[in-house]
């Protein structure tokens, strides 16, 4: 039971930062690059994560994917089960919290880019996708894979939103921020230091790397 919190929290920040790579990396280019009614309240909406009590964040989830919603009555009819105190529930709560650190990091690369060399590329009959994947992903790359580390270090410590959503359940639901958590409420203190050690050095080679991909040339 030692290495299942590990393993659940590696496996849980892994699923939920290429969930947020992918949206982060459409969403940031759609509101780099284009100005519509109502864009400043859905980029605040989309943010809400980074600053709201991770226990409002769980309340809101509980609400959104709960069996009296829709989304929530779709899935169990789909997966017999209800999504809450699950490792998917995990997963969304991790996803969650970790999106706005992807979404700004994608937009501010994408906003980085000389439109010039857009531009020039549709000059040339360059469609839409064929500018945004051949031009706007290379040159935003820095951005787009800082934003998945710094993604996947924050799904990795989730622990709030994760606790209401999915619970705390050992073998099932159980991640490293919530072992801790127990180990501490039970004064198993060897068993906190532990899983403190591994969480401080993951997270302190995941910020290097991010410091290597910022760094100058």
């Amino acid at each position: 039971m030692f290495w299942f919190p590990i393993q659940l929290s590696l496996l849980t920040a892994s699923v939920a930062a290429v969930l947020v790579f992918i949206a982060g990396a459409v969403l940031g280019r759609i509101f780099a690059v284009r100005n519509f009614r109502g864009k400043l309240a859905a980029e605040t909406c989309l943010m809400l994560p980074l600053v709201l009590p991770p226990s409002v964040t769980g309340f809101l989830l509980i609400i959104a994917f709960g069996t009296n919603s829709w989304i929530g009555s779709v899935y169990e009819k789909v997966f017999q089960n209800s999504i809450i105190f699950t490792p998917v529930a995990a997963v969304v709560a991790a996803a969650v919290v970790a999106f706005p650190l992807m979404f700004q990091s994608a937009k501010t690369g994408y906003g980085s880019i000389d439109p010039n060399i857009e531009a020039a590329a549709r000059v040339e009959g360059a469609g839409e996708w064929r500018v945004f994947t051949n031009i706007a992903l290379p040159l935003a790359g820095r951005a787009l894979m800082t934003g998945f580390v710094l993604s996947f270090t924050r799904a990795l410590g989730e622990f709030g939103a994760t606790l209401m959503f999915a619970g705390n359940i050992p073998g099932v639901t159980q991640t490293m921020p919530t072992a801790i958590y127990v180990a501490i409420e039970s004064n198993q203190m060897n068993l906190a230091y532990t899983y403190v050690g591994i969480s401080i050095f993951i997270s302190f080679l995941l910020l290097g790397l991010t410091y290597l991909l910022n760094r100058e040339d």
